[in-house]
């Protein structure tokens, strides 16, 4: 990982002129080329014919989650996915770019770890809450109805107050991501027969901390408290 990724510091967008934020991009490249790319090279000639990323991460479109920096991975590393609140169409439903980088990662690039990484704040998860504000935007709305089993029960089985509500939507909607994932036919028989793990995290922007869904206890723990939590279900087969 880059050093200049090591505490990014950004001016806030509302302060830039359209043609200063581009310039902004346009500089970071120059600056990867003449600076990061030279002291890489090695590794950027390692991978300009192939990949074998240790995992697939599926996380929010979201401009403050940068999974490579979360996690210290340098390029090659993660099979990144992203898109507004890191939903993972059910298999068949809507068989596009989610769904088929998922099976590209598992069939060709025999990915060990997929993981479906939330976080907080979250506006998908704001307006799963609250869709009247979807009005003026019916694409996202139709998007977000993947989420709307994570929405029901917390409705149905949440008693906490309004502002507790988006951080239990959070973890919900993870867990419902993860039922959905199962559903693809490639990830089912990896899981099956234990060539696959996969996993649900919470991220804390303000804080840096990870929650880690534990399927076996039903809740989310603090990456770093004790053992690793899974969301991985028992294998049942045999690897041939």
């Amino acid at each position: 990982m880059p050093d200049r990724m090591r505490g990014v510091k950004s001016d806030s967008p509302e302060q830039e002129s359209a043609d200063d934020a581009l310039k902004r991009i346009v500089d970071g490249f120059q600056h990867f080329r003449r600076e990061v790319f030279p002291e890489q090279q090695a590794l950027f000639k390692k991978l300009a014919n192939s990949q074998r990323p240790r995992a697939m991460f599926i996380t929010c479109a979201d401009s403050r989650i940068v999974p490579e920096l979360i996690t210290q991975s340098s390029p090659g590393d993660l099979f990144v996915t992203r898109n507004v609140g890191n939903v993972v169409p059910p298999y068949g439903q809507m068989n596009g770019g989610v769904s088929s980088a998922i099976e590209y990662a598992v069939m060709a690039l025999d990915v060990q770890h997929i993981i479906v990484c939330g976080h907080s704040d979250c506006g998908a998860m704001k307006a799963v809450l609250d869709p009247a504000g979807l009005q003026r935007m019916p694409t996202v709305k139709a998007w977000l109805r993947h989420c709307e089993v994570a929405r029901s029960l917390v409705e149905q089985n949440c008693s906490c107050t309004a502002g507790e509500a988006l951080g239990v939507l959070t973890e919900e909607n993870v867990v419902a991501q993860l039922d959905h994932l199962r559903t693809h036919p490639s990830v089912a028989a990896r899981l099956a027969s234990g060539q696959l793990f996969i996993h649900g995290w919470i991220y804390n922007i303000g804080t840096s901390e990870i929650r880690a869904y534990d399927a076996e206890k039903g809740e989310f723990r603090m990456i770093g408290d004790g053992p690793l939590p899974m969301a991985t279900p028992r294998a049942r087969y045999q690897a041939s």
